[in-house]
Protein backbone atom coordinates (compact mmCIF):
# COMPACT_ATOMS: atom_id res chain seq x y z
CA UNK A 1 0.00 0.00 0.00
CA UNK A 2 1.86 3.63 -0.69
CA UNK A 3 1.83 5.70 1.85
CA UNK A 4 -1.28 8.23 2.86
CA UNK A 5 0.62 11.23 1.77
CA UNK A 6 1.67 10.04 -1.77
CA UNK A 7 -2.25 9.08 -2.33
CA UNK A 8 -3.28 12.17 -1.12
CA UNK A 9 -1.29 14.03 -3.27
CA UNK A 10 -2.18 11.52 -6.28
CA UNK A 11 -5.99 11.79 -5.83
CA UNK A 12 -6.11 15.89 -4.64
CA UNK A 13 -6.87 17.36 -8.04
CA UNK A 14 -9.33 14.79 -9.14
CA UNK A 15 -11.38 15.00 -5.82
CA UNK A 16 -10.84 18.88 -5.95
CA UNK A 17 -12.81 18.73 -9.42
CA UNK A 18 -15.12 16.98 -8.53
CA UNK A 19 -16.59 18.64 -5.41
CA UNK A 20 -16.10 21.96 -7.19
CA UNK A 21 -18.73 20.61 -9.97
CA UNK A 22 -20.81 19.05 -7.27
CA UNK A 23 -21.25 21.92 -4.51
CA UNK A 24 -19.62 25.09 -5.54
CA UNK A 25 -16.56 26.51 -5.37
CA UNK A 26 -17.32 28.06 -1.48
CA UNK A 27 -17.98 24.20 -0.11
CA UNK A 28 -15.76 22.31 -2.03
CA UNK A 29 -12.95 23.59 0.81
CA UNK A 30 -15.23 22.23 3.87
CA UNK A 31 -15.97 19.15 1.85
CA UNK A 32 -12.26 18.24 0.57
CA UNK A 33 -10.73 18.41 4.28
CA UNK A 34 -13.79 16.14 5.17
CA UNK A 35 -13.01 13.88 2.51
CA UNK A 36 -9.50 13.21 3.08
CA UNK A 37 -10.02 13.07 7.10
CA UNK A 38 -12.70 10.16 6.41
CA UNK A 39 -9.89 8.77 3.80
CA UNK A 40 -7.16 9.05 6.26
CA UNK A 41 -9.28 7.27 9.60
CA UNK A 42 -10.47 4.55 7.10
CA UNK A 43 -6.76 4.06 4.87
CA UNK A 44 -5.01 1.51 6.97
CA UNK A 45 -8.53 -0.58 6.52
CA UNK A 46 -8.11 -0.42 2.79
CA UNK A 47 -7.69 -4.00 0.86
CA UNK A 48 -4.48 -4.13 -1.48
CA UNK A 49 -5.44 -3.78 -4.72
CA UNK A 50 -8.80 -1.59 -4.29
CA UNK A 51 -9.22 1.21 -6.96
CA UNK A 52 -7.52 3.92 -5.07
CA UNK A 53 -9.61 6.54 -7.27
CA UNK A 54 -13.09 5.55 -7.01
CA UNK A 55 -12.25 4.96 -3.47
CA UNK A 56 -11.73 8.22 -2.61
CA UNK A 57 -14.69 9.71 -5.00
CA UNK A 58 -17.14 7.29 -3.53
CA UNK A 59 -15.97 9.30 -0.02
CA UNK A 60 -16.28 12.72 -1.61
CA UNK A 61 -19.68 11.74 -3.17
CA UNK A 62 -20.82 11.11 -0.31
CA UNK A 63 -19.24 14.38 2.05
CA UNK A 64 -21.02 16.19 -1.50
CA UNK A 65 -24.55 14.56 -0.61
CA UNK A 66 -23.98 15.25 3.11
CA UNK A 67 -23.41 19.05 1.69
CA UNK A 68 -26.70 19.22 0.06
CA UNK A 69 -28.70 17.85 2.43
CA UNK A 70 -27.34 20.01 5.08
CA UNK A 71 -27.95 23.20 2.55
CA UNK A 72 -31.32 21.84 2.14
CA UNK A 73 -32.28 22.10 5.61
CA UNK A 74 -31.18 25.94 5.86
CA UNK A 75 -33.61 28.43 4.79
CA UNK A 76 -32.05 31.01 2.21
CA UNK A 77 -32.90 34.55 2.84
CA UNK A 78 -34.12 36.18 -0.34
CA UNK A 79 -35.03 39.68 -0.94
CA UNK A 80 -38.44 40.57 -2.50
CA UNK A 81 -39.73 38.44 -4.69
CA UNK A 82 -40.93 40.37 -7.79
CA UNK A 83 -44.10 41.26 -8.98
CA UNK A 84 -42.91 40.22 -12.65
CA UNK A 85 -41.50 37.14 -14.15
CA UNK A 86 -37.96 37.35 -14.30
CA UNK A 87 -36.11 35.83 -17.66
CA UNK A 88 -33.64 34.11 -17.31
CA UNK A 89 -29.87 35.68 -18.74
CA UNK A 90 -27.88 33.38 -21.21
CA UNK A 91 -26.08 30.64 -19.45
CA UNK A 92 -22.48 31.18 -18.15
CA UNK A 93 -20.32 28.13 -16.79
CA UNK A 94 -20.91 28.64 -13.31
CA UNK A 95 -24.86 28.67 -14.18
CA UNK A 96 -24.33 25.38 -15.94
CA UNK A 97 -23.04 23.80 -13.07
CA UNK A 98 -25.47 25.40 -10.89
CA UNK A 99 -28.20 23.70 -12.72
CA UNK A 100 -26.33 20.25 -12.68
CA UNK A 101 -26.11 20.69 -8.83
CA UNK A 102 -29.88 21.16 -9.05
CA UNK A 103 -30.49 17.81 -10.74
CA UNK A 104 -31.82 14.37 -8.74
CA UNK A 105 -28.65 13.17 -6.08
CA UNK A 106 -27.90 9.84 -8.94
CA UNK A 107 -28.08 11.70 -12.02
CA UNK A 108 -25.98 14.99 -10.36
CA UNK A 109 -24.00 12.05 -9.12
CA UNK A 110 -23.34 10.30 -12.13
CA UNK A 111 -22.66 13.37 -14.28
CA UNK A 112 -20.21 14.85 -12.07
CA UNK A 113 -18.05 11.20 -11.45
CA UNK A 114 -18.39 10.73 -15.30
CA UNK A 115 -17.36 14.02 -16.64
CA UNK A 116 -16.10 15.98 -13.19
CA UNK A 117 -14.00 13.23 -12.29
CA UNK A 118 -13.39 11.62 -15.14
CA UNK A 119 -14.07 8.20 -14.28
CA UNK A 120 -15.16 5.42 -16.60
CA UNK A 121 -19.20 4.24 -16.45
CA UNK A 122 -17.82 1.12 -14.72
CA UNK A 123 -15.63 3.39 -11.96
CA UNK A 124 -18.63 5.23 -11.24
CA UNK A 125 -20.39 2.09 -10.98
CA UNK A 126 -18.50 1.14 -8.08
CA UNK A 127 -18.72 5.07 -6.76
CA UNK A 128 -22.31 5.18 -6.85
CA UNK A 129 -22.78 1.37 -5.55
CA UNK A 130 -24.96 0.37 -8.66
CA UNK A 131 -24.59 -1.56 -11.84
CA UNK A 132 -22.86 -0.31 -14.89
CA UNK A 133 -26.04 0.30 -17.10
CA UNK A 134 -28.25 2.05 -14.05
CA UNK A 135 -24.60 4.56 -14.01
CA UNK A 136 -24.95 4.67 -17.66
CA UNK A 137 -28.78 5.15 -17.36
CA UNK A 138 -28.36 8.27 -14.82
CA UNK A 139 -25.33 9.73 -16.64
CA UNK A 140 -28.13 9.52 -19.62
CA UNK A 141 -31.03 10.83 -17.77
CA UNK A 142 -28.65 13.58 -16.64
CA UNK A 143 -28.03 14.80 -19.64
CA UNK A 144 -31.03 14.62 -21.68
CA UNK A 145 -32.87 16.69 -18.38
CA UNK A 146 -29.85 19.24 -18.95
CA UNK A 147 -30.42 19.57 -22.39
CA UNK A 148 -33.83 19.85 -22.20
CA UNK A 149 -33.36 22.83 -19.27
CA UNK A 150 -30.76 24.52 -21.83
CA UNK A 151 -31.66 24.32 -25.34
CA UNK A 152 -33.47 27.87 -26.57
CA UNK A 153 -37.03 28.14 -26.83
CA UNK A 154 -38.38 29.10 -30.48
Amino acid sequence: MIPFQRFLDEQREPVWRFLVASVGRDAADDCFQETFLAAMNAYPRLRAGSNLRAWVLTIAHRKALDHHRARARNAIPVPDVPQVAVHDAPLRDDETWARVRDLPPKQRAALLLRYAADLSHAEVAIALDCSEEAARRSAHEGLKKLRLEMSPTP
